[in-house]
C-alpha cells in the first residue's frame, strides 16, 4: 500500500463531512439464526456459512454504509489452532473474511451509476482478549508486556495488511498497552498500512482497564498510520461525553460506533434492556455535533440502524 493508500480515509472525508460505518456482524448473524456460542464467535461462520457473511455485508452497503468491516475480529492463529487448524488454514480464513467483503462491494457496485465512489473495506483486528474468549477485552489487565502483545498481533496484521482491504480497524481495545503495541507494529513493520484504533470504555472518561481515554488517544496522535481514533462497543449514552473530552487531544477524525443500548448480562448470558433505532439515531446526531466524523454501530445494531442513520444524515444535510 502506497502513501496514497494512507490517505484513503482523509480523501473520503474531504468529500463528505461524515462517513457511515456498518453495524454488528456477530449479533446480527445471531439474529438471523446462527449459533455463535463458540470461542470463535463470528469467525465460526467463516468456517460454516461464509456466504451468510457476504450477504450481511451487502445488506449494510444497501442500507447506506460507506465502510464495511470484515468478520476477522475473532480470527486469530491461536483461536483457529484450538479448532485444529494449522497456520496456513488460519491465514486462508482471515483472507476469506476480506474476500467476502470485497465480493459484497463488487456486487453492490454493479448496481450503482457509472463513476460512483466505491465503499471502503476495513479489516477488523480484535483485541488480545477476544482470542481468550473469556471477556478479557472488557477488563484489560492482560499481564502481558507491549512486546508480547506485538508478538501476538504481528502475524495477523501481516495477513490482513496484504489482504486487499483498504485499511485496518483495530477495535474494542481496552488498554493503552495494546494500543501502543499496535501503533508500534504499524510504524515499524507496516508503515504503508492505514488503520483506525478504537477503544472500548467503561464510563464517560475511562477505557476498560482504567486509564483516561483522552490520554490513550493523545499517545497515538503522532502516529501517521493511525488515520482515525474513537470508541466502539460501549454504552451509547457515554459517547457524547467521551467524544467531548477527546476532540481537543487529537487531530485525527473521530469514530463513534457504540452498542445499541442493550446490556449483556454476564450471569444469564443474554442481552437485557431495550433500545430503539430511533433513539440510537437521535444520539448519533449528538455524536456528530460532538465531532464524530465516522459513525456506525456495534453489538445489537443492524442494517435498520444504518439505513435510519443514512436517512437522518441526508435529511439534516439538506
Amino acid at each position: 500500500m502506497s502513501r496514497a493508500g494512507l490517505m484513503v480515509l482523509q480523501d473520503r472525508l474531504a468529500q463528505r463531512d461524515c462517513l457511515l460505518l456498518d453495524g454488528a456482524l456477530a449479533t446480527e448473524l445471531e439474529a438471523r439464526g446462527f449459533d455463535l456460542a463458540d470461542p470463535l464467535w463470528s469467525a465460526r461462520v467463516l468456517l460454516e456459512a461464509p456466504q451468510a457473511i457476504a450477504r450481511l455485508h451487502l445488506d449494510y452497503l444497501q442500507a447506506g454504509a460507506d465502510i464495511i468491516t470484515t468478520s476477522s475480529y475473532q480470527a486469530s492463529f491461536e483461536g483457529f489452532a484450538r479448532r485444529g487448524l494449522d497456520r496456513l488454514q488460519a491465514a486462508r480464513l482471515m483472507q476469506l473474511s476480506v474476500d467476502l467483503a470485497l465480493q459484497a462491494r463488487q456486487r453492490f457496485m454493479a448496481g450503482q451509476p457509472e463513476g460512483a465512489t466505491a465503499p471502503l473495506v476495513a479489516a477488523s483486528v480484535g483485541p488480545y482478549g477476544a482470542m481468550l474468549a473469556d471477556g478479557s477485552e472488557y477488563r484489560g489487565d492482560y499481564g502481558l508486556s507491549v512486546t508480547q502483545l506485538m508478538d501476538f498481533h504481528r502475524p495477523r496484521l501481516a495477513v490482513l495488511a496484504a489482504s486487499g482491504a483498504d485499511l485496518l480497524a483495530c477495535e474494542t481495545i481496552p488498554c493503552p498497552q495494546e494500543a501502543e503495541a499496535l501503533a508500534r507494529l504499524l510504524q515499524q513493520e507496516f508503515p504503508a498500512t492505514p488503520a483506525w484504533i478504537s477503544f472500548s470504555c467503561r464510563d464517560a472518561e475511562h477505557v476498560w482497564q482504567g486509564e483516561r481515554l483522552a490520554d490513550c488517544m493523545a499517545m497515538l496522535d503522532a502516529v501517521p498510520q493511525v488515520v482515525a481514533l474513537g470508541v466502539n462497543c460501549t454504552d451509547p449514552l457515554l459517547l457524547e461525553a467521551l467524544l467531548g473530552q477527546t476532540a481537543s487531544v487529537t487531530s485525527r477524525p473521530l469514530l463513534a460506533y457504540p452498542n445499541s443500548g442493550e446490556h449483556w448480562d454476564t450471569e444469564q448470558h443474554c442481552w437485557q434492556g431495550s433500545a430503539s433505532v430511533a433513539g440510537f439515531v437521535a444520539l448519533a446526531q449528538r455524536w456528530r455535533a460532538a465531532g464524530a466524523r465516522l459513525i456506525g454501530g456495534c453489538c445489537r445494531t443492524g442494517p435498520a440502524h444504518i439505513a435510519a442513520l443514512r436517512a437522518s444524515f441526508v435529511a439534516n444535510d439538506g
